[in-house]
Formats: C-alpha cells, sequence, structure tokens
C-alpha cells in the first residue's frame, strides 16, 4: 500500500516560538541599514540623504610615556637564569675606607686608650690611615674590635634569594722582620 504525501503525518510545527522571538528583538533593537547612494548623483546629493544617527567619539590614543613595552617578556633571561644564592652587588656609593678591602691594607700599629682605641694602617704606596671601631671599611665590612694585636671586621652581605651572610675577617699586627 502506497501512501501519499497528504496522507503523511507531519510534526506540528514549532518555530512559531522562535519567530515570535526574532520579531520582538526586531522590534526592541534599532536596526541600521546602509542606504544605497544613486551612481549618476553629485556630491551634495550624498550629504541630504539621511542617515541614522552616528556617534562622535574621540579616538582612542595610547600613551606610551611612563609605560613598560607591552611587547617586553615579564621575565628576563638574565633574570630566569640568576642564581638565588648569588651575592647582590653594592648599591651605595663608595667613599673613604670602604674604597679599600681589609686585604689591601697592612695593619701597622695599634693604639690603646681607653675608650678611643684606633688602629693604623697603610696601603701598597705606603700611605696611612686611621681605623676606629664602626668605621665602614670594603664594600661590606665595619670594624666590630680593635684589640692588642689584631683589628676584627664583619662583612655582611645578601643573597638573591634574601639569605643574610656574614663573615669575620681579622687583620693581624705583624711583629717587626714579619713579612
Amino acid at each position: 500500500m502506497k501512501t501519499s504525501p497528504s496522507q503523511i503525518k507531519y510534526p506540528a510545527p514549532k518555530t512559531l516560538p522562535a519567530v515570535l522571538f526574532l520579531f520582538g528583538i526586531m522590534s526592541v533593537a534599532p536596526v541600521v541599514f546602509a542606504v544605497p547612494v544613486p551612481s549618476g548623483t553629485n556630491e551634495s546629493s550624498k550629504e541630504s540623504i539621511a542617515l541614522p544617527e552616528q556617534r562622535l567619539e574621540t579616538p582612542f590614543v595610547y600613551q606610551i610615556e611612563r609605560r613598560a613595552d607591552p611587547f617586553m617578556p615579564f621575565i628576563s633571561e638574565k633574570a630566569a637564569s640568576a642564581n638565588i644564592n648569588e651575592i647582590l652587588p653594592v648599591d651605595e656609593q663608595l667613599s673613604g675606607m670602604q674604597l679599600f678591602e681589609p686585604g689591601q691594607l697592612n695593619l701597622v700599629a695599634i693604639v690603646m686608650q681607653g675608650d678611643s682605641d684606633f688602629a693604623m694602617a697603610e696601603d701598597t704606596t705606603g700611605k696611612g690611615y686611621i681605623l676606629h671601631a664602626g668605621m665602614k671599611i670594603g664594600k661590606r665590612g665595619i670594624i666590630t674590635a680593635i684589640k692588642a694585636n689584631e683589628v676584627t671586621i664583619e662583612e655582611t652581605a645578601f643573597t638573591r634569594a634574601g639569605k643574610k651572610l656574614t663573615s669575620k675577617v681579622v687583620m693581624l699586627l705583624k711583629k717587626e722582620g714579619e713579612e
């Protein structure tokens, strides 16, 4: 038995809600259509055609002053390959005895006067310097004590990880004839 197309039962159309939804959106949202301009018109007639209202906004301008380059990576190769146990360099301006490391000086005399003990040292050229307790010496050192035959210096350094490293350097007073 053959069935004709009129005998086939199709399901009821369910597109009515979709059509109503689209009609509702189209009635609420403003639609902007391009208005074709006839090819035979001159410039003055193009201006007389009414177009929908256009918003006049200022164009976006990127201000580069005081901003980082947006194309530079956040982590540089130098920072990525840096050793966390590396000692950070000193950033302050060095002056006076900070220009000499303890190993560059020879201790030649120590004067003990109770509260105001001091030591005398000379560089390789023979120029003399006076050392007091609390004086900065070298890039990271501070003279902590002056004793009868030695000067104690404490050096403090920081690593990239923020760890504080301290070491003691002792300058010994050599007796006459000792090298």
